[in-house]
Order: C-alpha cells, then sequence, then structure tokens
C-alpha cells in the first residue's frame, strides 16, 4: 500500500535570483507526489522575489510569503511551519537542490526504521560550487558512494553536544510533531541547525539514509563561511549564538559524561573565538568552562552518593 503522506518542504530564499528556480524545480520534480510547498522571501535586496513570482505563474497552487522586512531564517521558517500541513518537514535553502528521489528515500527511511521514537532521518550531501561543479561528500564516500565511516544512530545526544560532523542538516527530514514540540526554531539564534539537534536528540531517534540526497552548494555568501571571519559583525552574531546554545544545551545535560561532552564542542568554540579576535566571546567561554568544571565535579559527586545508596 502506498504511503500518501504529505510532506511540507520549506524553501527559504535570500540574494538567491540565480539558483532558485533550479532549487524549486527539484523539489516539485521528487518521485514522490503528495508534497506541499510553501516559498519565503526574506526581503531579498536582488531580483528573487520577481524570479520567484514569474515562476509561480506555473504553479498557482503554491504558497508563498514575501517579508517585508528581513526577519531572518529562524522567524521566516516559523512563518512558514504556521501553514504546513505535512507529516514531515524539508529546510531546504534556495540554493541547493534535493536529488530526485530524495523525499521518497526519506519516507522509507521513517516506515522501515527500528526505532521507537524516530524524529528525524537525514542522509549524505554533495558539496558544489556557484557553478554547480563538484567539490566534496559531506561524509567522505568509498567507489560505490557510501559512508566510509559508520554513522551513530538512535540516540545521537552525546555525538551532538560533543561536536564533530554528527548530523548533515541540508539533507534531513524532520517529523511535523518534532518541530509541534520544540515549537519550531528558536528565533533568538542567528542560525537554527545546531540548537534543533540538540533538543531533539535529547528526546527523539535519528536514522541515517547511506545515500546522497542532495546538493549543497558552497558559495562566499554561504550562512556557513562566515563562521570562521575575522572581524565580521554577521560572524560575531553567528558565533555568539552558538554560546547561547551550549549554554541551553548544558541544562538540558543529564550526567556526568554528558556534562563533560560538551566541554570539547566548548574548546573549539574558545579556538575558533581567539582565531576570530573575538575576544570578548573567548572571555564568556572561560567563565563558562570554569562553572562547567564544578557542574562536573558536583555532579560526579551526587552520583557517586546515588551509587553507593542503591548498593
Amino acid at each position: 500500500m502506498q504511503d500518501k503522506s504529505l510532506v511540507t518542504i520549506i524553501c527559504l530564499c535570500y540574494n538567491q535570483e540565480k539558483y532558485v528556480v533550479e532549487s524549486l524545480l527539484s523539489a516539485v520534480n521528487q518521485d514522490y507526489p503528495f508534497i506541499e510547498l510553501i516559498i519565503v522571501d526574506d526581503f531579498s535586496t536582488d531580483n528573487s522575489k520577481e524570479t520567484i513570482q514569474n515562476w509561480l505563474v506555473d504553479y498557482p497552487e503554491i504558497q508563498f510569503i514575501a517579508n517585508e522586512t528581513n526577519l531572518g531564517s529562524t522567524k521566516s521558517f516559523n512563518k512558514a511551519l504556521k501553514l504546513a500541513k505535512g507529516d514531515y518537514i524539508i529546510d531546504l535553502a534556495c540554493d541547493d537542490i534535493l536529488l530526485p528521489n530524495c523525499v521518497s528515500l526519506q519516507l522509507k527511511a521513517f516506515q522501515q526504521n527500528r526505532f521507537k521514537n524516530l524524529g528525524i532521518v537525514y542522509g549524505n550531501a554533495e558539496l558544489i560550487n556557484e557553478k554547480g561543479n563538484f567539490y566534496f561528500y559531506y561524509f567522505p564516500v568509498d567507489a560505490s558512494k557510501k559512508t566510509i565511516e559508520k554513522r551513530q544512530i538512535g540516540d545521537i545526544y552525546l555525538s551532538v553536544i560533543s561536536g564533530g560532523n554528527s548530523i548533515c542538516s541540508v539533507s534531513s527530514m524532520v517529523k511535523k510533531t518534532v518541530f509541534d514540540d520544540l515549537k519550531g526554531y528558536d528565533e533568538d539564534l542567528a542560525y537554527e541547525d545546531l540548537d534543533l539537534w540538540i533538543r531533539a536528540s535529547r528526546k527523539y531517534d535519528f536514522d541515517y539514509i547511506d545515500e546522497i540526497l542532495i546538493k549543497k552548494r558552497i558559495s562566499t555568501t554561504s550562512f556557513g563561511t562566515h563562521f570562521h571571519l575575522k572581524n565580521d559583525s554577521r560572524s560575531k552574531k553567528i558565533n555568539y549564538s552558538t554560546y547561547l546554545i551550549i549554554q541551553k544545551a548544558i541544562h538540558l545535560n543529564r550526567s556526568k559524561i554528558e556534562h563533560k561532552a560538551i566541554l570539547k564542542r566548548m574548546h573549539f568554540e574558545m579556538i575558533l573565538a581567539y582565531k576570530t579576535a573575538n575576544y570578548n566571546l573567548l572571555f564568556k567561554y572561560i567563565l563558562l568552562e570554569i562553572k562547567q568544571r564544578f557542574r562536573i565535579i558536583k555532579k560526579g559527586f551526587s552520583e557517586s552518593v546515588s551509587y553507593a545508596l542503591h548498593f
């Protein structure tokens, strides 16, 4: 029996007029038919809005939101999420390209999984440049394009908070009920994915699809490139959001091992703050680490007492 679950693809656009049509076509040309598109233009300063409107002439049923001011990705996504009718959600940047079987493979993973509380599935991605030429794969692959390093699945909270390449966010599909439970993206943050993975992995299982699901475009204006820029206002805003995310994660931790794991992430961010000359943020991390080490001592003591009383 064919699954007829509705999948909502939320397409976020900001100054991507050169790529937006190709991205939108990749969403409508999936080999799975039950798809709802919601497009948001976040007050682009190029011709993205006009390009989308011209494309929509052939797709009058697709919802289009044109922000009257620049709201940022988190607020724009949540705005569309309120309109979404799908059982599953994909967050698609309008310079990325879904491969034709992306949605069907993601749904298959949900249907055939062995986890009781599966909330998110994700796969691999091909990274391309502004001209669409191949860079590399998000997770390294062998000659058969299968991931070399085994991905962690199920309860991946510890992996996510400690850092590393635990998730390829652009290749993910999320149950709508997960977004509803977590109340969407945190609108106080400059970016969304790390915070979502931490909050979601605390409560839900994750599964990995060993397939290339999407082409992610890397350009000079890509969000990810701003993490490492020195003396850059956007970089400071992004990296301060990471600091806020780590603070939130600390309060989600339940054990000494989790408190210790997040120190690894903090040390990476401290090095990044130093390299980007963000010394104010570096000082905040130093204070946070001191507090965190006291938490570890306190948690270790309480766990020892609990263990002794149990036996």
